[in-house]
């Protein structure tokens, strides 16, 4: 047994983690991945793949999967997703989620990731391109050549060089679009509500009004996300803006564009031509759009070359392994998205307060109707959604079958009446950064040391405490012997203690006394502890794992 230590200099000693061995996680791979990723998936659990599912082949098949991996062509839906009893993480090989029911992946507490950035330059390339072929007119003039005509009259082209081009969306591919239009010397103009005006300058491009655009622009290209409020967000009214001889390009995703009001506008002659790459319905089947000599159409390989189907596999498979292994993904598509340094600070005092929660919860019991949550000194100055989730996580995750992590936590602890409060205050003490969580009347506080998480205060006593292992934490009378009875009645049940820490608030006061201990104790031992004289309350508590959220 490890010698007792005084309250002045109380003894302090990492013990390891008990939880025993997670299975080896399972993965589906439901769409065809580059070899790139499916060699990382391996590295991270066991790896099946399956392509051409139905929706009720992937409902029978996904309880036994932890991780799911699809293209686009895979549909996750609400019931594959209820059916994912196992299910922590869908990864989409790719930027476009909109085959996957995020909203209900959230309630499941899944998390929704993609690879964003591996196609970027690939659908920066394919847009050049339809660019140049609407010019041109290179798809229709290939083919009446294939047909034995050499009609060069018809496909008189324009040039791009001068012309203005109009980029709806300035996000990643969007800014590349922009540079090479750059390099053509083209003149750029984007609508981004989002961005801002020195972000835009960076790419040296002007941000105006989407009415200014339409207005202007010789050429469109469309670079939004397909969310609902951009669903048709060119429409009829906005192609009657457009130049009779402007042209329009969407590489983004189908829905953004209001496909019969694009028909209209080609074939009544408002609009000189447009190509996507993209429908509302893939496959397209025979839309009327096909049938019009001003239209070129692409089956949705924007992101299709050699190299960006290899950099997208291996991202989301980087992404899916950084989930089963309990850390934090760059690009969670249903989480708040953080920068790797910010991740990289943050993750310990996550589990820090996972940790803290989770032993306030073991130590004081009772209902909980409120988490409040401090953080002081330099943690303060960062987004601290992390902790909070974290929080939510270490004190009802024992009490609920969903799994809880950054994705639902303030969901779940809507659901259950859980007042959140949320406090920031400059450093009080000799720390830089402390987490203080408090629930009905009682508090915890924590720090992270050299990447350590530790607790360093229970309510009013003072400790220094690594919160991982096994620990009997009693309160008793400040009283010869206690200590020493512990130890030999744990001593005569064989369970051996690592360290010890005891605290008080006065001599022969209130003590509390910490003991870690590697062995699990028994109901029946924990009943002889409680009979030593002088004890008023002594808690059995584990704290391991790491931390999901």
């Amino acid at each position: 047994m490890a010698p007792a230590a005084s309250a002045a200099n109380l003894l302090r000693t990492s013990v390891a983690g008990h939880s025993a061995l997670s299975p080896v996680p399972r993965i589906l791979v439901a769409d065809p991945l580059a070899e790139d990723g499916l060699e990382r998936l391996r590295r991270a659990g066991e790896v099946t793949v399956v392509t051409k599912l139905t929706e009720a082949d992937l409902i029978e098949r996904i309880p036994d999967f932890d991780a799911l991996v699809v293209r686009s062509e895979t549909k996750v839906t609400e019931p594959v997703l209820e059916a994912g009893r196992r299910l922590r993480v869908v990864g989409r090989a790719g930027v476009g989620v909109d085959n996957i029911d995020v909203a209900a992946a959230t309630r499941k507490g899944i998390l929704v990731v993609n690879a964003p950035r591996g196609n970027i330059v690939a659908a920066a390339e394919h847009t050049i391109a339809l660019l140049f072929a609407l010019a041109r007119s290179v798809p229709q003039a290939d083919a009446s050549v294939r047909r034995g005509e050499w009609t060069r009259s018809k496909f008189i082209g324009t040039e791009i060089r001068g012309k203005t081009l109009g980029v709806i969306g300035l996000g990643n591919v969007g800014s590349e679009v922009a540079k090479r239009a750059h390099g053509l010397e083209m003149e750029v103009v984007a609508y981004d509500p989002v961005v801002s005006v020195e972000r835009a300058e960076l790419f040296n491009v002007e941000l105006v009004a989407l009415n200014e655009l339409l207005e202007r622009s010789d050429f469109v290209t469309v670079h939004v996300p397909l969310v609902e409020a951009n669903r048709h967000l060119i429409g009829a009214r906005e192609l009657a803006m457009l130049k009779p001889t402007a042209r329009l390009i969407n590489t983004a995703r189908g829905g953004i564009v209001d496909e019969a009001a694009l028909c209209e506008a080609l074939e009544s002659g408002r609009l000189a031509a447009a190509a996507a790459d993209v429908f509302e319905h893939e496959p397209a089947g025979d839309s009327p759009l096909f049938k019009l000599p001003n239209f070129i159409a692409t089956p949705h390989i924007a992101a299709s070359t050699i190299e960006a189907q290899a950099s997208v596999a291996f991202d989301v498979a980087e992404e899916v392994a950084t989930v089963l292994a309990g850390d934090l993904p760059r690009y969670a598509v249903n989480a708040p998205a953080l920068p790797p340094e910010e991740l990289a600070y943050l993750r310990p005092f996550a589990l820090l307060t996972e940790r803290l929660a989770s032993l306030h919860s073991q130590m004081f019991g009772g209902r909980v109707d409120a988490i409040e949550l401090e953080c002081e000194g330099e943690l303060a100055e960062h987004d601290i959604n992390l902790l909070v989730a974290a929080a939510i996580r270490g004190v009802l995750q024992p009490f609920t079958e969903h799994r809880i992590n950054a994705v639902n936590a303030r969901l779940i602890a809507s659901s259950r009446g859980v007042k959140l409060i949320e406090r920031r205050s400059p450093a009080r003490g000799s720390y830089a950064s402390l987490v203080t969580l408090r629930m009905h009347g009682h508090e915890l506080a924590g720090t992270v040391l050299m990447g350590e998480p530790r607790a360093v205060r229970i309510d009013s006593f003072r400790v220094d405490l690594v919160p991982e292992g096994r620990f009997l934490v009693s309160r008793h009378d400040d009283r010869p012997g206690v200590v020493g009875s512990f130890g030999t009645i744990l001593g005569k049940h064989d369970v051996n203690i690592a360290s010890m820490q005891v605290g008080r608030d006065a001599p022969r006061g209130n003590a509390m006394m910490i003991l870690a201990v590697d062995d699990p104790v028994g109901a029946d031992v924990l009943a002889r502890l409680r009979e030593v004289a002088g004890m008023s309350d002594l808690r059995y508590v584990e704290l391991g794992g790491t931390s999901d959220s």
